[in-house]
């Protein structure tokens, strides 16, 4: 019997469409991401990720660049929304990130999109940092739902998402895939602006693994259910690798699904902090790597080429549509 999503049963009992309406009702007083701004978006007010009441869409594309249990054979149906809660200093999608770049779309539009994705073959539909506009994206599920979206959904995170709000999400969510950044504050800070990264990724992975403690694949080995951590291999232990990853196997055991990522390179500003200015060395990433399965996390997936042309994300922007 085919697994479906959890979101079907939502949607069945109007459920879905409910929980759109009370994040729409948050843009009032923006309080989704853990800034926290207070601004009226629905008045046009823009906070810290510089998003308004508009959905704006950097492009979507199927991303046959993700992690095998997320591209499978035909891919991902990937979604970029514009501006971020976050901020790194290195983003590799820093033009629609950070510089705004995108179109605006209605929910109808995101609809559409979902469903022209599915229609193309992918195994899911892949949203890339989605917290500021989870009010449009959970409004438009509900209507894709009710024109034949039948795809898991897959929440691709920098995990800099309140507890609080992936709550709500319970059910919506089929597989999260979030990124463990910063370990440690003075990074954060200085990396991204942020003082609170680490105790609130630390906050939502527990979140997440308490809704979904199991990963379910389907018989081709794409993931269906569940949570697949990645984490970037900075230069200098900026990530606080060593740290991450004795927490996580106190935290969540060894039976995690992990993506040890090589493919950094100093984007945007990176080049003016010296201490995350270059690409990590071999050296730097197999530290981290021994380190990983000394600990017994031994589960996912790791780069040995450094992966750069595979997901390097300035060729996305020459494979989206629009």
């Amino acid at each position: 019997m085919a697994i479906e999503p959890d979101y079907l049963r939502l949607a069945r009992e109007g459920r879905l469409r409910e929980i759109g309406e009370h994040l729409w009702a948050q843009l009032e007083n923006c309080r989704l991401c853990p800034r926290s701004c207070g601004v009226n978006r629905l008045k046009g007010q823009r906070g810290f990720c510089s998003a308004s009441a508009d959905l704006e869409l950097a492009g979507y594309m199927v991303h046959t660049g993700e992690e095998p249990c997320i591209s499978g054979q035909g891919g991902s149906g990937t979604i970029f929304f514009s501006h971020c809660p976050l901020g790194c200093v290195f983003c590799q999608n820093y033009r629609f990130s950070q510089e705004g770049e995108g179109r605006i779309y209605s929910i109808d539009d995101l609809a559409r999109i979902m469903l022209e994705l599915q229609a193309m073959g992918v195994h899911n539909i892949n949203l890339v940092t989605p917290e500021h506009y989870l009010p449009h994206i959970v409004l438009a599920l509900d209507r894709a739902v009710s024109m034949g979206l039948r795809l898991p959904l897959v929440y691709n995170t920098s995990s800099y998402v309140r507890r609080e709000t992936l709550a709500l999400l319970e059910g919506v969510v089929d597989v999260y895939l979030p990124d463990t950044k910063f370990f440690h504050r003075r990074w954060s800070m200085k990396l991204a602006r942020s003082k609170d990264y680490p105790e609130v990724a630390r906050s939502a992975l527990l979140e997440m693994y308490r809704q979904r403690p199991s990963v379910v694949f389907s018989p081709d080995g794409v993931m269906l259910k569940g949570v697949l951590i990645r984490h970037l291999v900075l230069p200098n232990d900026a990530s606080g690798s060593f740290d991450w990853f004795r927490w996580i196997r106190t935290n969540l055991g060894k039976d995690v699904y992990i993506s040890l990522m090589s493919q950094y390179y100093p984007f945007y500003k990176a080049g003016e902090v010296p201490e995350v200015s270059r690409r990590i060395t071999r050296k730097e990433y197999r530290d981290v790597q021994e380190w990983m399965l000394s600990l017994g996390l031994e589960k996912g997936w790791w780069q040995e080429d450094y992966g750069l042309d595979e997901l390097a994300g300035d060729r996305i922007r020459h494979e989206f549509r629009h």
